[in-house]
């Protein structure tokens, strides 16, 4: 038995269930308990808002810098503002600020050493002195010749502020950030109306700037929070032995209680054995685990579509809510799910959900491939399911339960992120989400087979185009990418006579990827051509031009559009359309004004090729052979009519020094993968399946 560092040993369980009344504590006295918690943590929430912080500093030097008419107005209205005061309250103000930024620290420090809490006090001022150490040095950094774009983004208001960050107030900032006074509101209001007061008279004096201000408490909310979550911080996470007694004051008496190991898992699990002989599942909902993947769900949230992307409840009090409804939901609907059998609070930091354990065995579990009575007992249960508008959406094979009786018994574990009132979209998607988790299971024959069975053929070819990994759970997209080809063979399988080409993916996504740099290309683009439009009149251009010349420029320039897509369509064995090639080409010209030359062309003709059924190592090998000749009549020609037309004395045609630089680097970085035999394996293995490919494609161009 392995106990934690804040777990008693069992002689001394009574104490820890002291504080839930004397009927946990006699019980917790015969508690055997196998736990391990980590003495220090790291919480994700600390990360998110170190990244946040730095963001923010950067979108703030950025608006300086970029915005400068905006910020120097904005600066100007809050300096009158804060002058406005009459000086009868401003230096009353100045001094009641600087005496309390000064004083609120020390009785801080002082309430954490009566508390005992040494080693939390010094982390918070070892931090603090590193981010006024950071500012300091960014103030040396702002004060060089260099940076004198950003000294004056950050000086707006004051031209005359050689300093332009505040040490103090960094530090100050980073050391409260380590504390955390998440729980103590009298302490962090004190602080906020110090800081607040430090500041407008700091406005009003004119000794610093919006931005200084800013800057200064984001740089010090960075540095903290990226500290505390590199070095942790101690956990207050409820033990064990607390969990054992809070669950004995609402069940019958918890006499074991052991930590249930699992790799990934959002949540702490404990399996417990009551006085009765009963097994219960326990999962624990740690407040600092809450926002363990915010990120990611916020990132899936703003992708996808809202029936599709799940939401993720932030705050434990959700968490539990929304496990509670969908397990009384679940069983409402006639489909076995473990009994709720306590949901109470441990604690300010944590909640615990205790279920009935089921005895029997999960499909991931099971020593062979389950049966097709047993699977469709699994349909069952779905359809079921959805009779009363109910998804699971979790539905993988470590939470689809075989009873102990085998085909007589099946349980739908954890359906927590399901949804109530499902839409007909919602449901397709369950059912596709357990299609994909068969496939990987029983193979996508069996899988296909069993769902045209339950669910008949015209619903299986509706869910075709749901079969994406983005519309799977997280799992089943990390195991899809092992089998790369179960999920194809399944779409293929369920389509049946249908052609897969009437069949397009389903649009789940809010945007595409290729969305957001098509617009970003755009606006690049657009900024470019308008900048032209802005340094030139056109309409004194035109004024001034001859529109024959126009015409024959026009034409000229459209035969050199045709004379790259019969160039194009020379090195293609396939018959492509000379229209849609010359499309092609068009596109490729304006699509340069936002990529380096020849890459967006080469990108464009690629794609195309691809789209008109050419072989990926054909259309790579037509291409690049069609832009080597290229580059060598180019070349050819340009040397022909420079001799032609004749240089001036002052002309060098010799590439820039910096060409020779990035050849040279090149073939270095060459030769050191070539003299590493695992280099060597690599690039074998790399590029002899497309040279054996694109080999014999030259040879027939």
């Amino acid at each position: 038995m392995r106990l934690s560092r804040r777990d008693p040993p069992e002689d001394a369980l009574p104490g820890a269930g002291a504080a839930t009344g004397a009927r946990s504590a006699n019980v917790a006295a015969e508690v055997k308990v196998q736990d391990h918690l980590e003495p220090r943590v790291r919480i994700a929430a600390d990360l998110l808002r170190c990244v946040t912080a730095c963001v923010e500093i950067a979108l703030l030097f950025g608006l300086g810098w970029l915005a400068t008419a905006t910020a120097r107005g904005l600066e100007t209205d809050l300096v009158h503002a804060s002058r406005k005061l009459a000086s009868g309250v401003t230096v009353p103000l100045v001094v009641v600020a600087s005496v309390a930024l000064f004083a609120l620290p020390v009785l801080l420090a002082c309430w954490l050493i009566f508390l005992g809490q040494f080693r939390r006090l010094a982390e918070a001022a070892v931090i603090g002195l590193i981010a006024g150490g950071v500012a300091a040095g960014c103030n040396a950094l702002l004060g060089l010749h260099a940076m004198a774009v950003l000294h004056n983004a950050v000086a707006l208001g004051a031209p005359g502020l050689h300093v332009p960050l505040d040490d103090y107030l960094a530090g100050l900032t980073a050391f409260i950030a380590v504390i955390g006074l998440a729980g103590l509101p009298r302490w962090r209001t004190a602080f906020w109306l110090a800081i607040g007061f430090y500041c407008i008279a700091g406005l009003a004096h004119g000794t610093t700037t919006v931005l200084s201000l800013l800057i200064s408490l984001l740089i010090g909310q960075a540095v903290g929070s990226g500290l505390r979550y590199a070095i942790g911080t101690d956990t207050e996470r409820p033990t064990a032995a607390e969990i054992a007694a809070a669950l004995s004051a609402v069940t019958v008496p918890v006499v074991e209680i052991r930590r249930v190991p699992e790799v990934g898992a959002e949540n702490r699990r404990y399996e417990a054995r009551t006085g009765k002989g009963d097994h219960l599942d326990v999962t624990v909902f740690d407040r600092d685990q809450q926002a363990a993947d915010i990120v990611y769900r916020v990132y899936r949230r703003l992708l996808l579509k809202s029936q599709v992307s799940r939401a993720a409840p932030l705050t434990v009090s959700r968490a539990v809510e929304r496990r509670a409804l969908m397990t009384y939901a679940v069983r409402d609907a006639g489909v076995q799910t473990p009994r709720l059998r306590a949901m109470m609070r441990v604690g300010p930091e944590a909640a615990v959900l205790a279920i009935d354990h089921h005895a029997g065995k999960t499909l991931a579990e099971l020593p062979a491939p389950p049966s097709d009575e047993q699977l469709k007992l699994v349909w069952d249960a779905l359809l079921q399911l959805h009779k009363h508008r109910v998804t699971h959406r979790s539905l993988t094979a470590d939470r689809i339960v075989i009873g102990q009786n085998g085909a007589d018994d099946v349980a739908l574990l954890e359906p927590g992120d399901g949804d109530v009132a499902a839409t007909d979209l919602q449901l397709r998607l369950d059912t596709a989400q357990l299609a994909a988790t068969l496939a990987l299971l029983v193979g996508a024959d069996r899988a296909a087979e069993l769902t045209v069975e339950k669910v008949g053929r015209a619903e299986a070819i509706s869910l075709v185009p749901l079969l994406q990994p983005v519309a799977l759970y997280r799992s089943t997209r990390a195991a899809l990418r092992q089998h790369k080809d179960v999920l194809p063979a399944l779409r293929k399988l369920l389509a049946g006579t249908a052609p897969e080409t009437e069949l397009p993916p389903e649009q789940l996504e809010r945007f595409r990827p290729r969305t957001v740099v098509t617009m970003v290309a755009s606006i690049i683009a657009a900024y470019f051509i308008i900048g032209e439009f802005s340094r030139h009149s056109l309409g004194h251009i035109l004024h001034q031009s001859d529109w024959r010349w126009i015409v024959v420029t026009v034409a000229l320039t459209a035969v050199t559009y045709i004379g790259a897509a019969w160039s194009l369509s020379g090195f293609v064995l396939e018959r492509l359309s000379l229209f849609r090639t010359l499309l092609a080409q068009l596109a490729g010209s304006f699509i340069t004004l936002a990529t380096p030359a020849a890459v967006g062309g080469v990108a464009i003709n690629l794609r195309y090729l691809r789209k008109a059924d050419v072989e990926p190592a054909d259309a790579a090998a037509s291409v690049g052979v069609s832009q080597v000749f290229a580059l060598g009549l180019h070349v050819t020609l340009l040397i022909i009519f420079a001799a032609l037309a004749g240089t001036t004395g002052h002309s060098d045609l010799r590439p820039p020094g910096w060409i020779y630089i990035a050849i040279g680097v090149l073939i270095a970085a060459v030769l050191v993968v070539l003299a590493i035999p695992a280099g060597r394996r690599l690039a074998r293995a790399r590029l002899a399946p497309t040279i054996s490919q694109v080999v014999p494609r030259l040879i027939d161009v």
